[in-house]
């Protein structure tokens, strides 16, 4: 008989949660949220493993996908499309999929989960290849539909990285690497939106901004690479850039027209007292890293 996996069992610790009243059950909710920070602080080898694999894959022009159902592939496709306003990046560069397509984002698609068929077809459409990397997202680390997504990027020869927050996992014997943050029954018993959905959430932001800090994406702890896709991001493109170069808030608005709002640009040109033209060309040498483009 199959063991039941850790996100379905009853936490002892909430047994009276429907006696308990609003303060005691936010208290309550809190204190077990407060380990899920140690369960994903056991991955970081494997987390920090991963990340390198996916820099190798996006570097040779390959793509990063997420696959998940439900709650993980809700979170899968919002990491995702993230990227593109944050760094830049092509939005075809990190891909979200999940059970059931774009509406299930909205509304429970009931037993898109439970096929491998779809997981496989889902991935082959996308044109997955053996040079991207392929993160299956199961909380309980056996749905159906992540682990015939994982064995199509197996059989293609691509990296495969599984993220569940249960050991032993299934998809485990899918992948190359492993992540595996371990954090206990739910408050909930069975709603892995909940602690699971935290934990992975947690281990998707690192895989993410790791691999693009990695990539030259940030300056520092900086966003130069952000697209000004709306006002708050053209604030935030000018403010850096004042901050990175000293100059007025006027004349660095000047300088980021000049550039057609590429900051990388606007801080090489004033840094190094160059046209937007050179200033480009110094990034393109660079592959796009600011401090190596300005000679640092």
């Amino acid at each position: 008989m199959e063991a039941e996996p850790t996100t379905e069992a009853a936490n002892p610790a909430s047994a009276d949660l429907d006696r308990l009243d609003t303060l005691e059950l936010v208290r309550l909710i809190n204190r077990e949220d407060a380990s899920i920070a140690a369960a994903v602080a056991s991955e970081a080898e494997a987390i920090a493993v991963a990340i390198d694999r996916i820099v190798v894959r996006l570097a040779t022009g390959g793509r990063l996908f997420y696959v998940g159902a439900g709650t993980s592939g809700r979170l899968g496709v919002l990491d995702a499309s993230e990227i593109p306003p944050t760094f830049s990046a092509d939005p075809r560069q990190v891909v979200g999929l999940i059970a059931g397509g774009d509406g299930a984002l909205r509304n429970a698609v009931e037993g898109a989960e439970d096929s491998r068929e779809a997981g496989a077809a889902d991935l082959a459409r996308s044109g997955f290849s053996a040079g991207d990397v392929l993160v299956g997202i199961a909380a309980s680390g056996s749905t159906p539909y992540v682990i015939g997504a994982m064995g199509y990027a197996r059989d293609a020869g691509a990296t495969t990285i599984g993220l569940s927050c249960n050991r032993p996992a299934a998809i485990a014997d899918l992948v190359d690497i492993m992540i595996a943050p371990v954090v206990g029954p739910e408050v909930l018993a069975g709603s892995t939106r909940m602690k699971a959905g935290t934990a992975t959430k947690m281990v998707l932001n690192m895989l993410s901004t790791g691999a693009m800090v990695r990539l030259g994406k940030t300056y520092g702890n900086l966003m130069v690479d952000l697209k000004a896709s709306n006002r708050k991001l053209e604030r935030r493109s000018l403010r850096l850039l004042m901050a990175l170069t000293d100059l007025d808030r006027e004349t660095a608005q000047a300088a980021l027209d000049d550039c057609g709002g590429e900051l990388k640009t606007a801080v090489v040109a004033t840094r190094l007292g160059i046209g937007p033209g050179p200033a480009r060309e110094r990034l393109l040498a660079a592959n796009g890293r600011l401090r190596e483009a300005l000679g640092e």
